[in-house]
């Protein structure tokens, strides 16, 4: 996991359903760190610092270019 970095910080697991589809289509390896603590208790959100999507290096620019497409070229915004 040391070759896996902080992309993108979310609040709530639903911010990201979208984006979590896009990348298994990618075959991108990724995890979400604090996503089942989160979703157990939502109001740990902010004490635990978000949701973490975390990727490998190698894949970082494909995310960050998804999530800009995400948010430029579609009708569905990731917050």
């Amino acid at each position: 996991m040391k070759d896996f970095v902080i992309i993108k910080t979310y609040t709530y697991p639903h911010e990201y359903a979208v984006l979590k589809l896009l990348l298994d289509q990618e075959g991108i390896s990724y995890f979400f760190e604090n996503e089942t603590m989160i979703g157990v208790f939502p109001f740990y959100s902010n004490a635990l610092g978000g949701i973490n999507l975390r990727v490998h290096l190698k894949d970082k620019n494909k995310v960050l270019q998804i999530i800009n497409d995400l948010n430029t070229n579609s009708h569905l915004r990731i917050v």
